[in-house]
Parts: structure tokens; sequence; C-alpha cells
């Protein structure tokens, strides 16, 4: 691990970088977590735009293994590292398709100042996502976000740049 855990990690070492961090004391909890990311997956959302919203809340955040890692069912949906580097600020003026910038504003609104949300962005969702699918997306930002959230202040976790490493959504 690269950085001090603010919590003692298990003493047993799994080889699962989450399960070998402090958020790995909890296994019950870390079981749910998975199972629930896993469910957000299947959903109805394409993958693609869950995968660019889950990226951008481990930018925000600054989880730098959520930042490594891709999910297989994202680039089997088309996601590229062309695209994943457009995920930053300024993404508005990027050459992502509009249906991945109107998911990534909607991200930073749910991430910044969730009571911000205007008619004009809920339009915009509107064009491209059904009511279920923005329910869906805001279940799923706050899943990613409250995973990386624990694993960021518990400590423990790598702090350098990693790898890009594609991983399966959990079971």
């Amino acid at each position: 691990m690269g950085s001090m855990a603010r919590v003692k990690a298990p003493e047993v070492s799994t080889g699962n970088v989450v399960r070998d961090s402090p958020m790995g004391l909890v296994p019950e909890t870390v079981d749910q977590i998975a199972r629930l990311n896993g469910t957000i997956w299947e959903q109805g959302v394409r993958p693609a735009i869950l995968e660019v919203m889950r990226l951008r809340n481990a930018r925000t955040v600054n989880c730098v293994f959520c930042k490594s890692v891709r999910y297989d069912v994202a680039k089997n949906d088309g996601l590229t590292e062309d695209r994943v580097a457009q995920i930053r600020d300024g993404h508005q003026d990027s050459s992502l398709p509009e249906e991945e910038k109107a998911a990534l504003a909607f991200a930073d609104v749910y991430l910044k100042d969730p009571k911000s949300m205007t008619p004009a962005l809920w339009a915009r969702l509107r064009k491209h996502f059904t009511d279920r699918q923005i329910a869906i997306m805001a279940i799923g930002l706050g899943t990613f976000n409250a995973a990386s959230r624990c694993a960021v202040s518990l400590g423990g976790m790598p702090e350098d740049n990693l790898p890009v490493m594609e991983i399966s959504v959990p079971q």
C-alpha cells in the first residue's frame, strides 16, 4: 500500500487491494458494497455512461485506485482511454458524446452541490435518459462516492499512480 493507513488494515492479506485496506476490517460491509455495485451495472444504463460517472467521481475524490480501474463491461461498451482522458474539468468542451457530457454534468452537480440541479440540466438529462435511468445513475454515484471516500479517508490505499487495470464487475 502507498499511503499510511489511519486505521490499521487486516492482518491477513487476501491479495485484494480493497479487502487488504482498512475497509477489509468489515468484510460483511465490503461484500454488500460490492454486491450493490455489481447490481447497479445491470439496471439498464449503458456501462460506458456509468464508467465515465464513476471515473469522474474517482477524480473528484482523488481515489488513486478507483482512477486506475476500468470495468470490462464499459470497455466492451466502447469506452476508450481517449474518452477517459477527457473526463476532466472542461469536459463540456471535449469531443465526448453529448450523452456522456450530460452524465458528467449530472455527476458534477451530484458530487458538489446536489440542490443546484437546474431545469436546464434536467431537460438535458431527459434528452438521453429515462427517469429510471437517472435514478440508477444517482444511486450509482452514491455508491461509487461512498466507497471511494471511505477508502481515501481511512488511508492505506495506494497514493501513487497505478497502471490502468481492467477488472470485471463484481458479482
